[in-house]
């Protein structure tokens, strides 16, 4: 295991080694959806319709590499900046050479 995998395991409370995020805030979710169809409570069951989709957009989120996503972001940032550069010298080339001064 590496040191930050290590170290995010140690910070990490007690309760999120047992049980995982998402399949702790499904389960609120479920209640909470179940508590106001129940009770005919009208937030609760608002509450509960919000939490259980936003589980698994959290889920899908936090399975996203986002490392590797930004090292994309930023390649395609530094070949726009490179094509930028050399139309820009073929730019004061081609004015140049229509001035005569090549």
């Amino acid at each position: 295991m590496t040191q930050i995998a290590q170290k995010q395991l140690q910070n990490t409370p007690p309760i999120g080694r047992i049980v995982p995020t998402e399949i702790f805030l499904l389960l609120i979710g479920i209640s909470t959806l179940g508590y106001g169809i129940i009770n005919d409570m009208t937030m609760s069951i608002f509450w509960g319709c919000v939490i259980i989709p936003g589980v698994f957009i959290l889920h899908h989120v936090r399975r996203k590499d986002w490392t590797k996503h930004w090292q994309e972001m930023e390649t395609e940032h530094e070949a726009g900046i490179e094509r930028a550069a050399r139309r820009r010298i073929a730019a004061e080339k081609t004015e140049r050479i229509a001035d005569g001064g090549e």
